[in-house]
């Protein structure tokens, strides 16, 4: 509260500069000088001994063996995914949910492959990291335990793949990053929509300089998850995100939205993110659809929801690019995550009308004819290669497929991995920082330097391959 409190007194101040500066007759040398975004986090220094962790490579693994955390939607994908990569082996299956862990272990049985040790206990999961026999954590528990488990993870000496988000807090993030960079050990969130076909061959088109240099990007996590946050037989265990949205206002999941678009304007590649601002509409979804399900005198109708139904934070980078991204679970819209990109010679969009435009005639798409032919000729070299199988194991299309095999592949070829700890770091950062500006009327919020100063070593993305 005292935080809030003296950013509001902040934001108070600034505005006030700029109102004696408009009454003044005197012209102001410079106004982008009035009125700066406030350093709520400043970027931390790095420990003695430490580097970073850009393009980390760890020893190659044979067989990537497996623990995974957590058995809900997410999990029970997981395991019937990595059953089909040969390379990969679970070894390990843990939820507080006991029939979560049986179904798991007839999946596993029903597809040819070997039992797992099975984990009911709240805090398995610690044993689990300790056993030498575990190469690879796989976190799909709930929010709040993603960040907890893979530092410790890492501590055991293993590698992390958490579901998103993998922090709540910056301070959770620096956490990350600073256990991964002490470690040396991969620390990668699953942002399966980097792996969807479209934004895979708009990336390839962006970085083979298709649409000139993008100047802006779009993105969203449009969803409307009402009826799985009210149920509590299907719905989330113990209604731990309807919990979330009773007590937080920003935008809480915006890396479906943010990770593709990100890895095409290279961020911490060659560029980074500097700012945002964060505005949310009041709630009313949430009530509204409590009311109509349960009644006006229900429990779930009378708690006080914090979570604005649409929230919009718009990002600047360093480059002058930037960012902007939707969040809104609690409206009957169509699904959508936008994923927009804008150049100067060019421009992609997928929702809610897939399309694209191309200088000479970008006042106008291309034709679905030549859109296609585009699509082709522009397919990702890694959908090429795995694209098909991908359909046929499926998760979302194929793309959650995609991430695992990557994932797989690139720890038992030895290579760095297609997102980082920094990836993690600065996505899930969005999520603290738009509550902060959110609670203080859209106020500019500086995001920390999690690279600490390496953001512009690298120049570009790169999924690496052994060839």
């Amino acid at each position: 509260m005292k935080k809030l409190l003296s950013l509001t007194i902040l934001f108070a101040l600034g505005v006030a500069t700029l109102s004696l500066y408009s009454c003044n007759l005197g012209k102001p040398k410079k106004a982008e000088k009035l009125f700066t975004a406030v350093e709520v986090f400043p970027t931390k220094p790095r420990p003695a001994g430490q580097t970073h962790v850009l393009e980390l490579r760890a020893e190659p693994l044979e067989e990537v063996r497996i623990a995974i955390i957590g058995l809900g939607m997410r999990g029970q994908g997981a395991v019937h995914r990595f059953s089909h990569i040969k390379e990969a082996r679970i070894v390990a299956l843990a939820d507080v949910v006991p029939k979560n862990v049986d179904l798991a272990q007839k999946a596993l049985d029903s597809l040819g492959r070997p039992a797992a040790d099975g984990y009911t206990e709240a805090e398995s999961w610690k044993e689990i990291c300790k056993r030498d026999d575990v190469d690879l954590i796989y976190i799909c528990a709930h929010w709040d335990l993603h960040a907890p488990v893979a530092v410790y993870a890492m501590e055991q000496g293993k590698h992390v793949a958490t579901e998103i988000p993998a922090a709540l807090t910056i301070e959770e993030c620096w956490q990350l990053v600073n256990t991964a960079e002490r470690t040396r050990r991969h620390m990668m969130m699953l942002e399966n929509c980097n792996y969807d076909f479209f934004e895979m061959a708009t990336l390839n088109m962006a970085q083979k300089g298709l649409f000139g240099e993008i100047v802006h990007a779009e993105g969203a996590y449009i969803h409307d998850l009402r009826f799985l946050l009210f149920d509590e037989e299907k719905g989330y265990w113990d209604m731990w995100r309807l919990k979330h949205n009773e007590k937080k206002d920003g935008a809480l999941y915006p890396m479906h939205g943010l990770g593709p678009v990100a890895h095409a304007l290279n961020i911490h590649r060659g560029d980074r993110m500097e700012y945002l601002v964060s505005v949310s509409t009041n709630q009313f979804g949430l009530t509204e659809y409590a009311k109509d399900k349960f009644g006006k005198e229900s429990d779930y109708a009378k708690r006080a929801y914090k979570k604005g139904d649409n929230n919009t934070t718009i990002i600047k980078t360093a480059k002058g690019k930037t960012i902007t991204i939707q969040h809104d679970i609690t409206s009957p819209r169509p699904y959508s995550r936008i994923h927009m990109l804008s150049g100067t010679k060019g421009f992609a969009q997928k929702w809610p009308r897939r399309g694209i435009a191309l200088e000479p005639n970008a006042h106008n798409y291309l034709s679905d004819d030549d859109m296609n032919k585009l699509l082709k000729e522009y397919e990702h070299p890694i959908v090429k290669e795995v694209g098909e199988k991908a359909k046929l194991v499926g998760g979302h299309g194929g793309m959650d497929f995609i991430m695992d095999y990557r994932l797989i592949y690139c720890l038992t070829n030895g290579l760095p991995l297609d997102m980082d700890v920094y990836d993690a770091a600065e996505w899930s950062s969005i999520i603290e920082l738009s509550q902060i500006s959110v609670a203080n009327q859209g106020m500019p919020v500086k995001i920390p330097d999690f690279t600490r100063g390496a953001w512009n070593e690298l120049k570009t993305v790169k999924y690496h391959t052994k060839d």
